[in-house]
């Protein structure tokens, strides 16, 4: 793994960001800048960690403690989009089961990625060749 682009957690919390994004513009105006302001930044912010902590992988307890952070940030996305669900502010939006279904698979597939580093990642994995 030579850049975090290549990991499937990012390109997956990147491209439902983008999908939040839209769907905040689509809410009423009273919601855009409350609730919704609050969902676009979670969303980005699980991105974000999964990006600074692969920046700090040469420190493994680092890395895993943004792993830890991007879940959380996932977690608290998933629970964004059920409060804009219930009030029903998302009444012209008919993606919530899909986006609801996608954030916990992406939550789920974060958690499996911290084990799988606390189980296999060194103090500094061997991740660029030695002529580099």
């Amino acid at each position: 793994m030579k850049s975090f682009r290549e990991l499937e957690i990012y390109k997956e919390s990147k491209q439902l960001a983008v999908e939040i994004h839209k769907m905040t513009m689509t809410l009423p105006k009273f919601e855009l800048f409350e609730e919704g302001g609050q969902i676009r930044r979670s969303s980005k912010s699980v991105t974000s960690m999964i990006v600074e902590g692969y920046g700090r992988k040469r420190y493994k307890q680092d890395f895993i403690k943004y792993l830890v952070y991007a879940q959380s940030e996932c977690d608290e996305t998933i629970v964004h989009l059920e409060f804009l669900f219930a009030t029903e502010s998302m009444k012209g939006y008919s993606q919530y089961d899909d986006l609801h279904n996608r954030y916990e698979s992406l939550s789920k597939r974060i958690n499996k990625f911290i084990q799988w580093v606390e189980d296999n990642w060194n103090d500094f994995p061997n991740t660029e060749s030695k002529d580099q």
